[in-house]
C-alpha cells in the first residue's frame, strides 16, 4: 500500500511536470473576485495537504496504525469556504471537508491541523477534539462542533443554530456567536435524499416564509455517488433550485477560482440579507467511498479514469501555472516536501498514547469543560406579578398538569435563557394545557409554536443550546419521538463524548407519554415503551408520578441541564395529567398544593421515593404504577393485614442502584410493577440488579405490560398492569413463599403477566 500511495503522489507530480492538465472552462480575474496570488497559492497548499493526508490515512490503515479512511479526495474545492467564512461563523462539516478545515485552521495563529488530524487517524488520546474516540472535523477555537459519519442528521441543528442568532438579538441577550455570524452546514448529494435533510430544508424555507431571519448556508457537495448508487445528473439542481425562500447558487468546485467566485456570492447573500441559501458544489470522488470500498465493483474502468482526469488538484495546478503563481517545479517540490513532512509526523503520532481503559473511554460521556452557576430565584413580588390572578391557586390542591404549568412559569422567570418549543405549546397551551398562558406571559420568542416535525423541533433545540440557550423542546406524544430519535442519540447525546466536553448541548426534553389513557388507542397516542431512550449513554430520564414530585424533579432537571450541561428527558404520564383521586371519587389525594421555589424542596437526580420502613414485601414501580401500587397496598393492608413498602424509582436513568439495594436488602419479597412492555423494560434491569447484588436472594417477581401495542377502549386494560393484578400477585407470593424467606432458590420468571392469565392459572 505504501507504494500505491507514493505512486499516486509521483503520478500527480509527473502530470504537473508534463503539464498534462485539464483545460479550464472558466476565466476568472483575481482582482474581480478579491483574491491575491498569495491567497490562491495558500488555498492550493491546503488542498494538497488534505489530499496527502488522505493517502497517508489509507497507508496507516493498511499498516495497522490508523483507523480512518473516508477521505476528502475530489472535494478539495471546498477550500474556498475555509477562506471565506470567518472564525465567528459556526460550521457543521461534512466528512469530506479536509481542505476546508485545513484552510480555516490558518485563520487561527498557532494551530497545528496537520499534526492534529494525524493524531485522529491514529486514534491517539492526545487528539485535541475527540481524544482518540473518533476521527472528526472539530475544534472549539475554530468554532466547528464535531460531526460523526452523519447522513444529514446535522442539518436540523444547523437550522436551530442559525435561528438562535437573531433570536438573541430579539431578546436583547448575548449568545456564544456574534450577532453578525452565519452558520454553514455541508453534506453530500446522496444525503440530500434523507428525510432529515429534506426536513431541515423545509424548516428553513418555512422560517423564511414567516419573514423571520435565518443566516444559514447549506452546502451540497455533489460528487454524483452515494457509495455505489449514482445520483441522476441534474437531480440536486432540480431538487434545490425551486425551493421557496432558499436562494440557490451553483459552482464547479473542481475549478478553485470559479468555486470562489460563486461561493463568495452565496456567503455574502446570507451574511447581508440574513436569509437561507443553498450552494451546490459540483465535486468528484476519488479512491472510492472509503478504504474498504472497491469502486471497481460498480464503476467501469473508463468511469474511474474520467474521474481521475478531473482531479481538482490538477485544475488548481493549471491555475497556478497559467497565472504564473508557481512553476511546475515549485509545485512538485512542495508536494514532495509535504509528503515527507506528513510521513515524519505520522511516524511520531503512531507512538502517542491510546485510550487503554474503559474509564478513559467513558470519561467524556457526560463531560463538561465549564460548569455554569445557577441564576438567583425570583423575588416574591416578581412572582406575584407573573402569576397575577393565579397566585391564589398556588396554595390550593392541583393536578399534575396544572402544577407543571406553574413550575414552567417559575422556571421561565428564573432562567432567562430557557426557551420552550414544540407543536401547539403557544397559543393553545399544549394539548393537555401544560404550557397554558405561558406564551402570553413570556412572548412567542420564548414559548414557540413549531412546525409539525419532531426532527426539526429537536434540531432547533440542539442548535439553540449551541448558542447559549437552555431549550425545552416538547414532544407531543411519546411515539412521536421515534421518527426523530436519532437527533437525541446520534447528535445531542454524542456531542460531549466526541469533543471531550468542549462542546455541549444541554436541554430538557419534555415528552407526554405512557399508557392508561381513556379513549385513545394505537401506539401513536398510547405508547408504553421507553427502551429507545434507556440505552442512550449519559441520558437522564425522569418519570414523576404525582404533581408535587413533578415540580421538584423538573426544577432539578432544569438546574442539572443548565449547570452540568446535560440532556434530560422528562416523561410526563398523560393519564395522570388531570387525575385528582386515588382511592375513591372526590378524595383528591392525587392533587397537591404548588411547592414554592423558596421552600427548598428538591429531588436530586436519581433520588428514589420510599413509602414504608421495614415491611417484608416491597413493590418497586414508577409513573402510573405508583398510583396503582398505592391502591393495591391499601387493599392488601385492609383485607390481608399485609403492610407494603413502596418504592417509586422516579428516575429511570440513572437508577439509584446502591440506594435501591440498600432499601430492599432486608426484605423477603420484591414485586416490580412495570407499565412498559415485558421486553426491553426497566424491570429487566432491576431483576438483573437484584440477582447480582443480593445474597441471599429474596423472592423477586415482576408484573409488566404485555409485548403488545395498546388497543382502543377498555381492551387496553388487558395488556397493562392493573390494581387487582398487583393484589393477587402479592397474595400469591406471600402465601406460597412466606415460609422460605431468604432461602428462595431463584427468580420466578414464569408467572403470568395479566390478570386474566392469573385467574386462568387458578390464583384467586
Amino acid at each position: 500500500m505504501r507504494q500505491v500511495d507514493e505512486a499516486r503522489v509521483n503520478a500527480f507530480c509527473e502530470l504537473v511536470l508534463k503539464e498534462e492538465l485539464p483545460k479550464r472552462e472558466h476565466t476568472v480575474d483575481l482582482k474581480t473576485v478579491g483574491l491575491t496570488p498569495e491567497v490562491v497559492k495558500d488555498m492550493f497548499h491546503s488542498q494538497l495537504l488534505s489530499r496527502l493526508l488522505d493517502l497517508k490515512a489509507r497507508q496507516m490503515q493498511q499498516q495497522g496504525q490508523g483507523f480512518y479512511t473516508i477521505g476528502s479526495a475530489g472535494h478539495e474545492g471546498n477550500v474556498v469556504l475555509g477562506q471565506l467564512l470567518g472564525l465567528q461563523d459556526m460550521l457543521f462539516l461534512h466528512y469530506r471537508s479536509g481542505a476546508l478545515f485545513m484552510q480555516r485552521s490558518k485563520l487561527l495563529p498557532g494551530s497545528t491541523p496537520l499534526y492534529d488530524m494525524l493524531l485522529a487517524f491514529a486514534a491517539a488520546a492526545e487528539d485535541p477534539i475527540a481524544g482518540g474516540r473518533h476521527k472528526v472535523f472539530g475544534s472549539l477555537p475554530l468554532n466547528i462542533p464535531p460531526q460523526t459519519s452523519t447522513i444529514a442528521s446535522h442539518l436540523p441543528k444547523a437550522v436551530g443554530t442559525a435561528y438562535s442568532i437573531p433570536l438573541h438579538k430579539q431578546l436583547n441577550s448575548q449568545g456564544v456567536l456574534a450577532s453578525d455570524a452565519i452558520v454553514m452546514c455541508s453534506f453530500g448529494d446522496a444525503s440530500l435524499n434523507h428525510s432529515t435533510a429534506q426536513g431541515a430544508l423545509n424548516t428553513a424555507a418555512w422560517i423564511h416564509y414567516r419573514h423571520l431571519p435565518l443566516p444559514l448556508l447549506f452546502v451540497c457537495e455533489d460528487n454524483g455517488l452515494g457509495i455505489s448508487v449514482k445520483t441522476p445528473g441534474d437531480w440536486v439542481a432540480m431538487s434545490c433550485k425551486q425551493r421557496p425562500g432558499i436562494k440557490y447558487f451553483y459552482a464547479d468546485s473542481l475549478d478553485m477560482l470559479a468555486a470562489y467566485q460563486a461561493s463568495i456570492k452565496a456567503v455574502n447573500y446570507v451574511r447581508r440579507y440574513r436569509r437561507p441559501a443553498l450552494l451546490h458544489l459540483r465535486a468528484i470522488r476519488l479512491y472510492g467511498h472509503a478504504g474498504s470500498d472497491a469502486q471497481t465493483s460498480y464503476l467501469m474502468p473508463h468511469e474511474i479514469q474520467r474521474q481521475e482526469q478531473q482531479d481538482p488538484l490538477l485544475y488548481s495546478a493549471r491555475i497556478l501555472l497559467d497565472l504564473k503563481i508557481m512553476s511546475a517545479q515549485d509545485i512538485i517540490t512542495g508536494c514532495q516536501q509535504y509528503w515527507d513532512q506528513i510521513s515524519r509526523v505520522a511516524r511520531e503520532v503512531v507512538t502517542r498514547p491510546k485510550l487503554t481503559t474503559r474509564g478513559q473511554v467513558m470519561s467524556t460521556v457526560t463531560a463538561c469543560a465549564q460548569r455554569r452557576t445557577l441564576p438567583h430565584l425570583p423575588t416574591e413580588d416578581e412572582r406575584k406579578s407573573l402569576f397575577g390572578n393565579e397566585w391564589r391557586q398556588l396554595s390550593q390542591p392541583q393536578p399534575l398538569n396544572k402544577l407543571l404549568n406553574f413550575a414552567l412559569a417559575d422556571l421561565l422567570l428564573q432562567y432567562p435563557q430557557l426557551v420552550i418549543c414544540g407543536e401547539d405549546v403557544g397559543k393553545k397551551g399544549g394539548v393537555y394545557g401544560v404550557t397554558n398562558r405561558l406564551q402570553q406571559k413570556f412572548g412567542p420568542a420564548r414559548v414557540m409554536d413549531a412546525l409539525l416535525d419532531e426532527q426539526s423541533i429537536l434540531g432547533l433545540a440542539i442548535g439553540l443550546s449551541h448558542n447559549g440557550f437552555l431549550p425545552m423542546p416538547e414532544i407531543q406524544f411519546l411515539a412521536y419521538l421515534h421518527n426523530a430519535e436519532d437527533q437525541v442519540r446520534g447528535e445531542a447525546a454524542t456531542l460531549a463524548f466526541f469533543s471531550q466536553g468542549q462542546f455541549t448541548n444541554p436541554m430538557v426534553i419534555r415528552i407526554a407519554g405512557l399508557a392508561y389513557q381513556r379513549g385513545f388507542g394505537g401506539h401513536f397516542h398510547n405508547d408504553n415503551s421507553l427502551a429507545v431512550l434507556r440505552d442512550i449513554p449519559g441520558l437522564v430520564i425522569a418519570c414523576p408520578a404525582n404533581g408535587a414530585d413533578a415540580v421538584a424533579m423538573l426544577r432539578s432537571a432544569v438546574a442539572y441541564a443548565w449547570q452540568q450541561q446535560r440532556i434530560v428527558v422528562f416523561i410526563e404520564p398523560i393519564a395522570l395529567y388531570t387525575t385528582k383521586d386515588l382511592h375513591q371519587t372526590g378524595d383528591n389525594l392525587w392533587t397537591h398544593p404548588y411547592p414554592m421555589p423558596a421552600a427548598g424542596k428538591t429531588i436530586d437526580i436519581g433520588e428514589i421515593a420510599v413509602y414504608g420502613n421495614k415491611e417484608p414485601i416491597v413493590i418497586i414501580t414508577y409513573g402510573n404504577g405508583v398510583r396503582l401500587a398505592q391502591q393495591a397496598a391499601r387493599i392488601l393492608e385492609q383485607q390481608d393485614g399485609l403492610p407494603i413498602k413502596l418504592i417509586d424509582l422516579r428516575w429511570l436513568a440513572p437508577i439509584c442502584t446502591d440506594g435501591l439495594v440498600k432499601e430492599v436488602q432486608d426484605c423477603s419479597h420484591i414485586l416490580i410493577v412495570d407499565e412498559c412492555r415485558q421486553t426491553g423494560s426497566v424491570s429487566e434491569q432491576l431483576v438483573t440488579l437484584f440477582v447480582e447484588r443480593l445474597q441471599p436472594l429474596p423472592i423477586v417477581e415482576r408484573i409488566t405490560a404485555a409485548d403488545s401495542f395498546i388497543p382502543l377502549g377498555p381492551a387496553a386494560n388487558l395488556v397493562l398492569p392493573q390494581c387487582d393484578e398487583i393484589v393477587q400477585r402479592v397474595r400469591h407470593m406471600w402465601h406460597n413463599y412466606s415460609g422460605v424467606n431468604h432461602n428462595y432458590p431463584g427468580v420466578n420468571h414464569d408467572m403470568p403477566s395479566t390478570s386474566s392469565e392469573l385467574t386462568a392459572g387458578g390464583i384467586a
